[in-house]
């Protein structure tokens, strides 16, 4: 079962290591949406080095308006309070609005940018920036500005305090505030229970954007995954689980707004196929039991 934080804001964080002074490029884009042969894993190469870092957290982001600077310089700011080494990557999901140009001036040795073209979806740009990362935790927070960027805060001090495989923000902590439309809290409670009844995880919430994991269970669970759109979450909790990782920590979290991200009945069939096809590749594929190159 998972540990729960009784009060986070006592958890104390980490011995504080300086930020690396240069950062290399990231702004080109990755050769193919498709993913990556196992025989060959780039993913595991990257992944597979020393981390330079404390800290990584991407943040993908898709025509989410004016609100992403702030939104990112949230981030920044939660960042820099943590005493954490730490970069942040913002990965534009082939962005046609220009929101990349609010991020102009943020680039430095603690940011940068990763484009994505054309729209590959939230999974396709989490890998992009995870399998760029220098932490030894790795993580990511939604670009939509939903998940008050503090829970990463909480989230770094859970990990440096716990080393688990996994911490995560969850809406069903007894501690969180949430505050959502009827349709949207049925939407989750039905999914919530569906996940229940397919994968028995140790968590109830997989779907709350903000999640951090050791570089060792990427490294293992990145090249055996293959979802490019919001079940990402789902299939790295699934292939981690099915592949020895169980120590998962749940950390309180605010919603601050009511939700700017909309799920369309189109959305939710999308949805619940990438969670069947999960589901396939655990139960009949045993796709998460395949053995990693070295």
């Amino acid at each position: 079962m998972p540990s729960r934080s009784p009060n986070c804001s006592e958890s104390p964080n980490c011995s504080e290591s300086p930020s690396r002074s240069e950062s290399p490029s990231r702004s080109e884009s990755p050769s193919r949406s498709e993913s990556p042969s196992r025989s060959e894993s780039p993913v595991l190469d990257a992944l597979g080095a020393p981390a330079e870092l404390d800290l990584t957290v991407v943040v993908p982001f898709f025509n989410p308006g004016p609100p992403l600077r702030s939104h990112v310089e949230g981030v920044l700011e939660v960042l820099d309070r943590s005493g954490a080494s730490f970069e942040v990557l913002a990965v534009s999901d082939g962005c046609t609005d220009g929101s990349e140009q609010a991020l102009q001036g943020l680039r430095g040795d603690r940011f940068d940018l990763v484009l994505l073209e054309p729209n590959q979806g939230k999974g396709a740009a989490l890998r992009a920036g995870l399998s760029r990362g220098r932490g030894r935790y790795l993580g990511f927070i939604d670009g939509d500005g939903d998940v008050d960027p503090v829970v990463l805060g909480t989230l770094w001090e859970l990990a440096a305090s716990g080393e688990p495989d996994i911490v995560l923000a969850s809406k069903r902590h007894p501690l969180s505030s949430v505050h959502y439309p009827a349709a949207r809290r049925l939407y989750s409670w039905g999914y919530q229970q569906l996940l229940a009844l397919l994968f028995r995880l140790s968590v109830p919430d997989t779907q709350t954007g903000a999640k951090l994991a050791k570089r060792g269970v990427l490294a293992e669970v990145l090249p055996v995954m293959v979802e490019r759109r919001f079940a990402f979450d789902l299939e790295m909790l699934v292939a981690a689980q099915k592949r020895g990782f169980e120590s998962v920590v749940e950390a309180p979290v605010t919603i601050r707004r009511r939700f700017s991200s909309t799920i369309s009945p189109f959305t939710v069939v999308r949805i619940l196929a990438d969670t069947v096809a999960v589901f396939w590749r655990l139960r009949v594929r045993r796709a998460y039991d395949a053995p990693i190159p070295v």
